[in-house]
């Protein structure tokens, strides 16, 4: 059972007493969620860059000026950001009940909600005329589809359902696909295999977070599988999407993205690690351990991914 969400009109009762500041510029960081915004970043970049080469490689030029990169880069920056604050100022409530967010601006009164709620709105804004005047109206309509999913379907979803992961892990796989298009203009097989690589990537990441902070969304009234289906379900739900997962990262070499037997033998390592360090959790009674191991194996397959694209392209 989940723990009972407290009161729509106590909690403004208590903001309005605790936060009435507009905060400093650290906590305006803060509601970005500096880290996640980065790795948005690097993995839009990633997509921009694959889409430079692939241009060169059939073409001879790139569409990819010093222009559009920045463009590119500080419009997913702003809107990424954007996303996190208005994610923030709906959760601000959940977020004073677990150990990892209860130190956040929000939950600490260092920031009032009507603050965070302008930065966000703002942000989100200013981040569709840079995308669309700096790269093309298609990124900026995916940008904007991506923030829309993020903060009106799977943030209130995840109170609702463990399927929220499936909704969310939507904006999340939208970030290559900006990169690409940005470059390119238009959708094709190569930018839907990223797309599909970041989509898949993320549930068996989501879910090992789900399964070593169970407790800490049950207390705050968020649904997660492992609190609704169990651990040993959890754990077979990993193992199969690893499959499309490590699939997606051979898709590119038909479509001709990468070059050499090199990224061949590099992501055969990677998807064997990630795969071997998912599976070995079916066999595996203590669970928070080895869920945190594959938390950070993840990180690696991902990275690991990325770099081996962008060397290969």
């Amino acid at each position: 059972m989940n723990a009972p969400v407290e009161p729509a009109v106590e909690s403004e009762k208590t903001e309005s007493s605790r936060a009435v500041g507009v905060g400093r510029f650290s906590d305006y960081v803060a509601l970005a969620k500096p880290r996640i915004t980065f790795m948005v970043v690097v993995t839009t970049a990633g997509g921009l860059w694959l889409a430079h080469k692939a241009a060169l490689a059939s073409t001879g030029s790139s569409p990819v000026t010093f222009a559009l990169l920045v463009a590119t880069l500080v419009g997913t920056s702003l809107v990424v950001s954007g996303a996190n604050a208005l994610n923030m100022y709906i959760e601000r409530d959940f977020d004073r009940k677990m150990e990892r967010t209860k130190n956040r601006p929000l939950p600490k009164g260092r920031l009032s909600p009507r603050a965070a709620l302008w930065f966000g709105v703002v942000t989100s804004s200013v981040a569709v005329p840079v995308l669309a005047i700096g790269a093309n109206a298609l990124t900026a309509l995916l940008a904007v589809l991506a923030n829309l999913l993020y903060v009106l379907a799977y943030t209130p979803l995840k109170q609702r359902s463990h399927h929220a992961l499936l909704v969310g892990a939507i904006p999340g796989a939208i970030p290559p696909l900006l990169g690409w298009t940005a470059a390119t203009g238009r959708i094709d097989a190569a930018g839907l295999v990223l797309f599909g690589l970041m989509f898949t990537w993320q549930v068996p990441h989501s879910l090992a977070i789900a399964l070593f902070r169970k407790g800490e969304y049950a207390r705050a009234g968020l649904v997660v599988m492992p609190n609704v289906t169990g651990d040993v379900a959890v754990k077979h739900a990993i193992a199969r999407w690893l499959v499309p997962t490590i699939a997606c990262s051979f898709l590119v070499v038909p479509l001709g993205l990468v070059h050499g037997i090199g990224y061949i033998v590099a992501v055969s390592l990677l998807g064997a690690m990630f795969f071997s360090a998912g599976v070995v959790g079916l066999a595996k009674t203590s669970d928070r351990r080895w869920a945190r191991g594959l938390f950070l194996v993840s990180l690696v397959y991902l990275v690991g991914v990325f770099i081996a694209l962008c060397v290969a392209s």
